[in-house]
């Protein structure tokens, strides 16, 4: 994906496996060694890394199904580190609801999670590997299909959300509006 591996990632924290994982490794070739790595590693390899203004606000996870409660966990991390309780709920449904689509749908080997925060608002992008464009699904659900409904949970909740195509995949963002406190 774009800006993937960029920057110099010698500083991560972690040893063995993660170590193992670094971000340059990742992007050189060690694809297998991120998809070895538990969901705690993950999260050890990653938890500062968003929280950290300064660092790229950009982190790689295997796709997965237990991709979907990392980055729950990573997001609510770091809006509580920004000081933004009363997003946490927001935050998490939704990113869980993209993490999902991308993990379903994309069946790429890795996905991105961004996030980033500008005067007024927060976005959280999740970035793959498929070029083929999200779509809601407008039918009422049944109890017979429960699936199909999470572009509609983004729609509801999210003050904007889209879809961009990027040089290798795309990235589906939602933007949740921040009121600034005096």
């Amino acid at each position: 994906m774009a800006g993937w591996g960029e920057a110099d990632q010698s500083l991560v924290p972690g040893a063995g496996v993660v170590a193992e994982a670094s971000w340059i490794d990742v992007r050189g070739g060690g694809l297998t060694a991120l998809e070895r790595l538990t969901s705690e590693e993950l999260e050890e390899l990653y938890s500062g890394r968003l929280r950290d203004p300064s660092a790229p606000n950009e982190v790689r996870l295997p796709s997965r199904s237990e991709s979907g409660p990392v980055s729950r966990r990573l997001v609510l991390s770091v809006l509580e580190s920004w000081g933004l309780h009363q997003y946490l709920e927001a935050g998490e449904l939704l990113t869980s609801e993209l993490v999902s689509n991308a993990v379903r749908h994309a069946a790429g080997r890795t996905i991105g999670l961004h996030v980033s925060r500008k005067p007024g608002w927060l976005r959280i992008e999740v970035r793959d590997s498929s070029r083929a464009l999200p779509c809601m699904i407008l039918a009422e659900a049944t109890p017979v299909n429960e699936r199909g409904r999470g572009l509609r949970i983004v729609d509801d909740l999210a003050d904007r959300w889209g879809a961009d195509l990027l040089p290798r995949g795309k990235g589906v963002w939602f933007e949740l509006k921040v009121r600034e406190r005096p």
